[in-house]
C-alpha cells in the first residue's frame, strides 16, 4: 500500500498543499516528521496530518475560499503547517517573516487585503476537523510571497500549489527507511527557501531537526550530538558556522551539505565537504570518505528552485559559479538587452521558464509585465554568462552592478577578489554617487579576529589585486553586515553606512 501511495504522490499532478499532509501521513503514517527545541516539538506525519485538519477546520469558519490569509507565527515547524492548513481551508497563504519591521508586516496585511491574519495556532485551534480539502487546482493560486524588500516596498508573488509542491514530489520515490537520514535546518519558513526545504524533507520521508532561530554553536551542538546526515544552509550560516569552530568539531555523520539563495564560496564548501564523510562504520564507529555538497539556484519568482548542483566526495569540479543542471521542466537562456541570446563567453540577463514561474505580482500589472514576458519567461534580474554544453554562470545581480567611468564593475567578482585577502572573512562591494564617474565602487568587509590589518592596507592590497577602475576607493570595517531575514546581506543598509 505505502509503495503505491508513494507512485501515486510522486507520478500524480493533482497534488495541492491542501491535502500534501494528508497523502503525505498515508505514506509514512508514523514515522517521525520533526523535531524541534525551543519550543520543543516532536510531530509524526500522522500527527501533522491531524493538526492540519484541525487548524484548517478553525481557519475555513473565519474565510472564503480565495480569501488572503496572512500566517504572522514565530518560525517554528508549525508555520510551515498552518500553511498548509490554510490552504485546505482554501484560502490563499501569505507568509510573513518574523524579522520583518512592524511597518513592513501592516504594508503586507494592507497590499494584500487580509481577511485573516494569524499569529499563533491558538487562534485557529477552536474546531472539528475538516475532513475533505476545499477543491482546489495545482494551476490556482496558492500564495503570496512577499519579495524581501531590498528595493523598495515588498511585493507578493502569486505563486500556484505546483508552484511550490511540483519539484518536490518525485522525492517521494526517496528509499527513505533504508537507512537513517536527518536534516538539521534552522531556515525562515516564510523565505520560499525555507518553505521549499522543509516541503522536500517531507516529501522525501526525511525528518528534519528544526531551530527556529539560527545559532552557530547550537547548530554545531545539533549535528553532532544528533549524527544528522544532512545540513542546509545559506553560505553566510557556513560562514558563521566556520567561526564558532566547525573545524573543531566532531561532524563526520554529515553525508550531505546544502545550499542556495545564495552563491556559495567554492573553497567553504571543500572545507566542509572534509568536515563530513561518506559513511560511518557502525561497529567500531569510524568514519570513511568526504561528504557531498549540493547548491541550488532559485528564487521567490520560481517557488524554489531552478537547476541545482552536486559536487561528489573526493571529486573536484571547478563549477564555482555554475548554476547547474536545469531542473525538470525549466529552462534557462541568457540574453542581451533586446532579449536576443548572446554569444558563448558574453554577459547577459538570465531569464527563466518553467512551471513555477510566478503569475505576476499581486496589484502590480505594471511590475509584472517588466518581470514576466508574454510568452512566460521570467526575467531574472541576474546577470549570467553563457558558456559551452549549455552551461550558465552566475555573474552577479543586474541591479548590483556599478557604472563606473564608462566601465561596467560586477560587484560580486570584487568580493571575491577581497575576500581572498587572508585577515577579511567576508566583503560587500556597492556603487556610490559620484559626480565626474557615475558610481565608484565602496566596500564594508568584516575582519577575522585578531586581524591588525587596517582600511589603508585593504586599499593598497587591492591595488595589487584588482584592475585599478575596480578597485574600492572606500573601505570601512564592520563587526557583522546588514542581513535580511534569510542572511543575505542587504545592499541598500550597506550603502548607507557609507553617509553615515
Amino acid at each position: 500500500m505505502r509503495t503505491l501511495e508513494r507512485a501515486d504522490l510522486a507520478i500524480r499532478r493533482h497534488v495541492t498543499l491542501g491535502d500534501l499532509m494528508e497523502r503525505l501521513a498515508r505514506v509514512h503514517e508514523d514515522r517521525i516528521l520533526v523535531t524541534q527545541s525551543d519550543p520543543e516539538l516532536s510531530l509524526t506525519y500522522r500527527q501533522a496530518a491531524k493538526r492540519v485538519s484541525r487548524w484548517a477546520g478553525g481557519i475555513s469558519k473565519r474565510i472564503a475560499p480565495g480569501d488572503r490569509v496572512v500566517i504572522a507565527t514565530p518560525n517554528t515547524y508549525e508555520f510551515f503547517l498552518l500553511c498548509c492548513a490554510a490552504s485546505r481551508a482554501g484560502g490563499t497563504i501569505v507568509p510573513v517573516n518574523p524579522l520583518m519591521r512592524p511597518e513592513e508586516c501592516d504594508h503586507v496585511v494592507a497590499d494584500c487585503d487580509a481577511t485573516l491574519v494569524i499569529h499563533s495556532a491558538h487562534d485557529v485551534d477552536d474546531a472539528a476537523c475538516l475532513e475533505e480539502p476545499v477543491g482546489a487546482e495545482p494551476d490556482d493560486v496558492a500564495a503570496l510571497f512577499y519579495t524581501s524588500g531590498t528595493t523598495g516596498l515588498p511585493k507578493g508573488a502569486r505563486l500556484t500549489h505546483r508552484a511550490l509542491i511540483g519539484s518536490a514530489t518525485p522525492l517521494a520515490l526517496w528509499p527513505s527507511g533504508l537507512r537513517r537520514d536527518e536534516a538539521v535546518a534552522s531556515l525562515p519558513l516564510a523565505h520560499i527557501m525555507g518553505f521549499a526545504v522543509v516541503t522536500m524533507l517531507a516529501t522525501a520521508g526525511i525528518p528534519v531537526h528544526h531551530l527556529p532561530r539560527f545559532r552557530p554553536l547550537d547548530v554545531l551542538d545539533a549535528l553532532e550530538r544528533r549524527r544528522s546526515s544532512i545540513f542546509v544552509g545559506v553560505p553566510a550560516m557556513y560562514r558563521m558556522l566556520l567561526e564558532a569552530g566547525a573545524a573543531d568539531r566532531d561532524l563526520s555523520g554529515v553525508r550531505l551539505w546544502a545550499s542556495g539563495a545564495d552563491a556559495m564560496p567554492e573553497d567553504l564548501a571543500l572545507q566542509f565537504k572534509q568536515f563530513g564523510a561518506t559513511l560511518t562504520l557502525p561497529l567500531v564507529h569510524t568514519s570513511l570518505g568526504q561528504a557531498a555538497f549540493a547548491e541550488g539556484y532559485g528564487m521567490v519568482e520560481v517557488g524554489g528552485g531552478v537547476a541545482a548542483k552536486i559536487s561528489p566526495p573526493f571529486l573536484h569540479l571547478p563549477t564555482d559559479q555554475f548554476l547547474g543542471i536545469s531542473l525538470p521542466g525549466y529552462q534557462m537562456r541568457v540574453v542581451d538587452d533586446d532579449g536576443e541570446v548572446v554569444d558563448r563567453g558574453e554577459i547577459g540577463e538570465l531569464w527563466v521558464k518553467g512551471p513555477g514561474v510566478l503569475r505576476g505580482y499581486h496589484g502590480d500589472d505594471e511590475r509584472s509585465a517588466e518581470t514576466v514576458t508574454i510568452d512566460g519567461w521570467l526575467r531574472t534580474g541576474d546577470l549570467a554568462r553563457r558558456g559551452p554544453l549549455g552551461m550558465v554562470s552566475f555573474a552577479g545581480r543586474q541591479k548590483d552592478v556599478i557604472l563606473h567611468g564608462g566601465y561596467t564593475i560586477v560587484a560580486v567578482e570584487v568580493e571575491h577578489k577581497l575576500e581572498e585577502h587572508p585577515d577579511i572573512i567576508e566583503a560587500c562591494v556597492v556603487g556610490l554617487p559620484d559626480d565626474r564617474l557615475g558610481e565608484v565602487p565602496a566596500a564594508a568587509v568584516r575582519f577575522a579576529e585578531g586581524a591588525t590589518t587596517t582600511t589603508g592596507d585593504v586599499i593598497a592590497w587591492a591595488a595589487d589585486h584588482l584592475a585599478e577602475y575596480k578597485r574600492p576607493t572606500k573601505v570601512i570595517v564592520v563587526d557583522d553586515l546588514p542581513r535580511t531575514g534569510t542572511r543575505k546581506v542587504h545592499k541598500r543598509e550597506v550603502r548607507s553606512l557609507f553617509s553615515s
